[in-house]
């Protein structure tokens, strides 16, 4: 078996090498296209250009965003003022139009009377004035006239202002505009429609219609009500009398009732407005007091109680959450307390073992030493004393640990140091246990330093927990250990092709004393504490301990340490998944077969004027989960800046058919 940092050969499991894409597999064609040739793969501006511009609309407006979904008072004020300003402006309209109709009918059936009385009158005059029978036609049409105006005179004097009047020749031409009378310098031609004149001209009825009043004198026109009705002067000759009522003071009117509605509209809505705000106060500032005092307990500050005032509901509500936090101050006191003596229990235990395990192991080796003497039997039994001695030393050396991580008492001493040496120790003392499996490990990524700082003896325990457990659980097959370095960070994979791991048992494989099969006997003697002392170490680091596995597929751990201390962790160099992971390895194909298929579209080309180069076929990402990475062991979320796919010596990984990559953000719940 060839141990230590060999390097991985293709075919080996674990070590898959990529294969150079020529003209005929999917391989970059430069040059100009032939003819019918179509581009496969660009860019799309105007879809970046669209993106950017959304973010750029989208960058001001976050804040208020922010600011409406965090704040229930602002949006029960901004909801209560719009719903009453619907209910203002809804009622607002309904006011003004009846004060319209109302306004308009009042002075619509005063017009009806007045011009009634007028066209009465004018009938009156013109059946009580004699006519002269003897004048000449010229002289009759001149006294017509000077009829038509003093009757206009006449009717227009009781008016005042309130209307105009305005007589109308039914004849056309030029007696016709010299039989136009109009009082008040109004202007007959524009102001009176001329669907009503026709209308008065072909009937005996009384008609009407609004209108624009226009004057002479230059006055600003307003708008009006004209009635009209054709009736008969002195000499029999039909005329057009109409009546024109001015409706300014109804649209003063209205203006005004307009104005105050706005007004007083406002003054409601605002007044709501502040109304919300200060019942929503009352309700929210405790809501908001609660919150905060939850916030407090929660980082610890137990003391922490609400303010309570009155009695109605808000202040039960205070009584109750200050009976909570009573409640649970008392209980954490108590699993404080708990916890403590628990801790304190294991490790007096563990110490006060330690006199009477020196005494029985070294008698112990005696009898080991002088089992040639004995019978079968006792010399057996004395090997199995020995190796149970040797467990027993190891638990309480585990115990011991774990008890210093839970008091707080671990201490890192960290040096900067090269992972490659770390793990060449590694392997150096697995090699009997993997000797004795058939397994062989195969280093990957050692070509470069891998430097860091951390505490060389931690980072020791917790790798040679992970390659005595892949080797252990890797029925005889190669076990990978793969380095890695990128941005702040550097990694270390070791991969195994084993049992793997069942759905969910990735997250509980690092709790103590848990074991996937029961069953399974421990060639090694473990206690079952390794993983969760090693999970202990990697977050002592300020790292990850992640673990990944698939049924029948064997299993992956990552420790993911920063380059130097205390520097927050972004990401790792290694994708948790494995790139020949199945789903990895269904995507590949899937993606070979769109390779192909893109191939088929694309007219073929003489192998003269196309230059290849590796270009591995483009898959969708895998799907992508953002988890807080300070949870449980290994969940989170991971994003490395990294390219798809990098080749070394002309061997490139399969990550980059797998649509991996070097870079990844992983699934929190599959890692650890």
């Amino acid at each position: 078996m060839t141990a230590g940092s060999a390097a991985p050969k293709p075919g080996d499991p674990g070590v898959r090498t990529g294969r150079t894409a020529g003209p005929g597999r999917g391989g970059s064609r430069s040059g100009r296209l032939p003819r019918g040739g179509r581009l496969l793969q660009g860019g799309a501006p105007g879809g970046t250009v669209f993106r950017l511009f959304v973010r750029w609309v989208r960058r001001p407006l976050l804040p208020a965003v922010r600011l409406w979904r965090r704040n229930i008072q602002l949006r029960v004020v901004a909801g209560t003022l719009l719903m009453s300003l619907g209910v203002v402006l809804l009622l607002g309209i309904v006011v003004i139009g009846q004060v319209r109709n109302g306004l308009f009918e009042a002075k619509e059936k005063a017009a009806q009377s007045q011009a009634a009385g007028g066209f009465s009158a004018a009938q009156d005059r013109a059946a009580t004035t004699p006519s002269a029978p003897g004048q000449q036609e010229g002289v009759r049409a001149g006294a017509s006239v000077n009829w038509r105006s003093t009757l206009v005179e006449q009717l227009a004097s009781g008016g005042q202002s309130a209307f105009n009047v305005v007589a109308l020749s039914l004849d056309t031409g030029e007696a016709a505009s010299r039989g136009a009378r109009a009082s008040g310098e109004v202007d007959p031609t524009t102001s009176i429609p001329a669907e009503l004149r026709r209308s008065v001209a072909q009937g005996t009825d009384t008609f009407q219609q609004s209108t624009r009043i226009h004057y002479t004198s230059g006055k600003a026109s307003e708008r009006g009500l004209v009635i009209g009705k054709r009736l008969n002067d002195a000499e029999g000759k039909p005329y057009e009398l109409y009546y024109l009522f001015p409706l300014t003071q109804e649209e003063d009117s209205l203006t005004l009732v307009k104005g105050t509605l706005a007004t007083a509209g406002l003054f409601v809505v605002v007044l709501l407005g502040a109304i919300a705000w200060l019942m929503v106060r009352q309700v929210v500032t405790p809501v908001r007091m609660a919150a905060g005092i939850a916030e407090r307990l929660s980082a610890g500050r137990l003391q922490e109680r609400m303010k309570v005032t009155g009695e109605d509901d808000i202040a039960r509500l205070g009584e109750a959450f200050n009976k909570m936090a009573q409640s649970l101050q008392l209980k954490i006191q108590q699993l404080e307390e708990l916890s403590r003596m628990q801790r304190r229990f294991v490790s007096d235990v563990s110490h006060e073992l330690r006199t009477p395990l020196t005494t029985v192991r070294m008698a112990a080796d005696v009898i080991h030493e002088a089992r040639v003497d004995f019978d079968p039997v006792t010399a057996r039994s004395a090997e199995l004393l020995g190796d149970q001695l040797d467990r027993f030393e190891s638990l309480l050396s585990d115990l011991l640990e774990i008890s210093r991580f839970d008091a707080g008492a671990a201490a890192l001493e960290a040096e900067p140091i090269d992972l490659r040496q770390v793990v060449r120790r590694v392997i150096g003392g697995a090699e009997p246990l993997a000797e004795r499996k058939g397994t062989r490990i195969v280093v990957v990524g050692d070509q470069q330093p891998v430097v860091a700082e951390a505490d060389a003896r931690r980072v020791e325990r917790v790798l040679r927990n992970l390659v005595v457990n892949a080797v252990e659980h890797g029925e005889g097959r190669d076990v990978v250990v793969k380095l890695a370095a990128a941005g702040g960070a550097v990694a270390v994979a070791v991969r195994d092709y084993g049992v793997g791991l069942k759905p969910g048992e990735a997250t509980r494989v690092f709790n103590r004393f848990w074991r996937a099969d029961p069953a399974r006997a421990r060639t090694t003697g473990g206690t079952g504490l390794g993983l969760s002392i090693a999970v202990e170490d990697a977050r002592l680091h300020g790292g990850w301990l992640q673990a990944w596995g698939e049924p029948g597929g064997g299993s992956q751990f990552r420790l993911t340490l920063p380059r130097t201390a205390d520097e927050p962790l972004r990401g790792s160099p290694i994708p948790l998944e494995p790139e020949d992971s199945r789903r990895n390895r269904e995507q590949a194909a899937a993606g070979r077969a769109q390779e192909g298929a893109r191939r088929v579209a694309v007219p073929a080309q003489p192998v003269g004027e196309r230059p290849s180069l590796p270009v591995p076929p483009r898959l969708p990402a895998p799907s992508r989960a953002t988890v807080d990475p300070t949870a449980l062991p290994g969940s989170g979320a991971r994003v490395v800046a990294r390219a798809a796919a990098e080749t070394d010596g002309g061997e490139a990984s399969t990550a980059g058919a797998g649509g991996n990559g070097n870079a990844e953000r992983e699934d929190g719940t599959r890692g650890r």
